[in-house]
């Protein structure tokens, strides 16, 4: 990911997430799933203490690496560490997918969430995710028809390569996040299908909303 993150991050969630931040007067956030600690930068320079945590080591290096300060634990978002009402801020930033039991999760957020705190997710939205595998259906001469959502409303896990890494991801419908976080006691603020705001123009316009900010 480096400093900016790839082309999604950079041009379509950041403002967004760090609109969510900006001027909210947050003090103490954590990261969950921090990888190499982008966002936890982002967010120290803003002047929020952030942990990071995340539970592949290789990741955790690289985030200590780049920022010798910085605080980046080894830990997994099914059995957070911390005690209750620890954070005014919590984070979630595309790593959802990558969970499997994210029931746990979710309540773990919570549970270290301090009330009137803000619960931020950015996620795969499930229209995406149904489709992963195969993506656009295609006429005979490889033109675009359509994005089929095909097992919508199933849950299961999917693998994905990209750049010499191999790495399995969820499939969930949105109202299995949904129901997850309202049975937590959580109030739904915010929620967005954000759109690029910068980068080259012929990639702005096909990429679309496939990430959801909540």
């Amino acid at each position: 990911m480096g400093e900016r993150g790839d082309w999604a991050r950079e041009h379509v969630l950041d403002p967004v997430m760090l609109g969510r931040i900006q001027g909210r007067g947050f003090q103490r956030a954590l990261d969950v799933g921090c990888g190499e600690g982008r966002f936890c930068r982002l967010l120290n320079a803003a002047g929020i203490h952030t942990t990071g945590i995340d539970p592949t080591p290789a990741l955790l290096e690289t985030a200590r690496r780049r920022d010798p300060a910085g605080d980046y634990r080894l830990g997994r978002a099914e059995r957070l560490e911390f005690g209750p009402a620890s954070f005014d801020l919590v984070v979630s930033y595309v790593t959802l997918v990558d969970i499997a039991d994210f029931r746990a999760a979710i309540a773990e957020m919570a549970r270290v969430l301090e009330p009137g705190g803000s619960l931020l997710i950015a996620n795969l939205t499930g229209f995406v995710s149904a489709r992963a595998n195969e993506g656009w259906v295609k006429d005979e001469e490889g033109r675009s028809l359509h994005f089929a959502v095909d097992r919508y409303l199933e849950e299961y896990p999917l693998w994905l390569e990209w750049a010499g890494i191999r790495i399995e991801n969820w499939h969930r419908p949105l109202s299995a996040y949904m129901a997850a976080l309202l049975e937590t006691g959580l109030t739904l603020t915010f929620f967005s299908e954000p759109a690029p705001v910068s980068g080259e123009p012929e990639r702005r316009r096909f990429f679309g909303a496939c990430r959801g900010l909540w």
